[in-house]
């Protein structure tokens, strides 16, 4: 299956240089492109694109506006923040918003490519430390639904903001990965989360685990 991408990116230079090294992958596609946030939406409503690299920092609609209107659509894409500084607000916020994950501008082009088939799979691109560190400085918030969850299910958030994959979790926890893979789901649905990412960055935003 081809992966169609839509590149949100105010730089001419940066989408074009993009746009070369994904159209080299005989499974990825670019099928439109967006010189801010304002364009991206109608972009990707015409061409349905599996997932959206959007820059955060554009003229007009910013990328963190533009992923809040893409993640409300009836099917939205995966959307992949590409940004310059990953100690960046803007990453914290459109990360909020509901964006899959981040890279930085200078990834090298073969991690870029794994990023993109990695959310194009419904997988979050989860980075604990820089989450961590970007919510540090972040006041405590309530999170509803987080006093609902059971003594495992906290066990299990805690071990997704470490960054541990389900059969990572499992074996810490010696249980089976379909029971990790369960618990996961209950976390999700409680905390009314899109995904891991969002997931972890309630249990930060509630002080359930501490980012120091």
């Amino acid at each position: 299956m081809t992966v169609r991408i839509v590149i949100a990116d105010d730089e001419d230079l940066i989408r074009a240089g993009l746009r070369i090294i994904l159209d080299s992958e005989p499974d990825l596609s670019v099928v439109g492109e967006a010189a801010d946030g304002a364009a991206v939406v109608p972009v990707v409503r015409r061409e349905r694109p599996d997932v959206v690299l959007m820059d955060v920092r554009m003229p007009a609609v910013d990328g963190i506006q533009a992923t809040r209107q893409l993640v409300a659509m009836e099917e939205p894409p995966k959307v992949l923040v590409v940004t310059t500084f990953e100690n960046d607000d803007y990453v914290y916020d459109a990360l909020r918003a509901g964006a899959d994950g981040f890279l930085l501008k200078r990834t090298r082009p073969e991690e870029l490519v794994s990023a993109i088939r990695t959310v194009a799979r419904g997988e979050s691109l989860l980075f604990p430390a820089a989450i961590r560190g970007l919510a540090g400085s972040r006041p405590r918030v309530p999170v509803p639904g987080i006093e609902r969850l059971t003594g495992r299910e906290g066990d299990v958030l805690r071990l997704m903001t470490k960054g541990l994959s389900n059969s990572e979790i499992a074996a810490e926890l010696v249980v089976s990965a379909e029971t990790v893979k369960t618990h996961v789901g209950n976390v999700l649905t409680k905390l009314g989360a899109r995904d891991r990412t969002q997931a972890v960055i309630a249990a930060y935003e509630s002080g359930f685990v501490s980012p120091s």
